[in-house]
């Protein structure tokens, strides 16, 4: 009995060490769709948390879209900027205290989505 308790011991932890070794070989694997992604994108969100409904969205490409949503995924704000810009104010009418999503779209297609916390006005 003891022989086989021992065997299989062996065997689930041969197992395991396998398996942890071949998930840390492929963390290492670049795929070639990530060859061609531009760099992190600098994003500053001022102020936070949001009062007075507005805040600024500054950036290091043209925003061309940006879109603010409550936590459950209904548009509270849209816009769409036919002269692209760096930085942008944005004027909420009247949201209630909370978390907000911010979804900014640049003019090369790539996106950042940041969390945002709107408070009562003082």
């Amino acid at each position: 009995m003891r022989k086989i308790l021992l065997l299989t011991f062996l065997f689930i932890f041969t197992v395991t060490v396998h398996a942890q070794k071949d998930t840390l070989n492929y963390i290492g694997v670049v795929s070639q769709q990530d060859i061609g992604r531009p760099a992190a994108v600098s994003v500053t969100i001022y102020p936070i948390p949001v009062r007075d409904n507005n805040f600024t969205i500054k950036t290091d490409r043209d925003i061309s879209y940006v879109r603010v949503t409550n936590i459950i995924g209904q548009d509270i704000f849209r816009a769409r900027y036919t002269n692209p810009e760096q930085q942008i104010r944005i004027m909420l009418n009247g949201p209630t205290r909370g978390m907000y999503l911010v979804t900014i779209i640049f003019n090369d297609g790539s996106r950042v989505v940041k969390k945002i916390m709107v408070e009562e006005s003082e």
